[in-house]
């Protein structure tokens, strides 16, 4: 019985990565929590399915947050930084078309509906996806952090 603990413990043990090769280098990590009451006006649209809002308050991600409703109950939070480049004036991107965002420094587009860059990859730089936050979703409360 110990060889067995001993070689499930092991297992565990070996299993953990401390691999950061994929975490993106331009975003540092952020810690914050911030609630949306979908019942407030404000926040009203995020309530449809298709939506996107920009939260902008201060703490909340580094340049903000962009959350996608994805429907059935489903909430998506991208940071509104670009990922491919350290956080600058121009690097807070802006919703377009409802569902897609874009950096105002390279014009790069990005899907708010799984994080891809929607534009033609230079062939020379390792693309970032956009960063994601978690969110959890009761009732009419949408929370996301990370």
């Amino acid at each position: 019985m110990k060889k067995i603990i001993t070689y499930i413990c092991s297992f565990i043990f070996l299993a953990c990565s401390n691999d950061s090769s994929t975490r993106n280098p331009y975003l540092p990590e952020t810690n914050f929590s911030f609630e949306i009451n979908l019942n407030l006006p404000l926040y009203g649209s995020l309530a449809n399915p298709g939506s996107a809002i920009y939260i902008g308050n201060e703490g909340v991600g580094l340049k903000g947050v962009f959350v996608y409703n994805a429907g059935f109950g489903q909430f998506l939070a991208w940071e509104a930084s670009c990922p491919n480049h350290t956080p600058t004036s121009c690097s807070t991107m802006t919703i377009i078309n409802g569902n897609m965002c874009k950096c105002s420094c390279e014009d790069y587009e990005y899907s708010l509906v799984n994080g891809t860059m929607l534009s033609e990859i230079p062939a020379d730089k390792k693309i970032h996806e956009l960063l994601i936050y978690r969110t959890t979703a009761n009732d009419n409360v949408v929370t996301i952090f990370n």
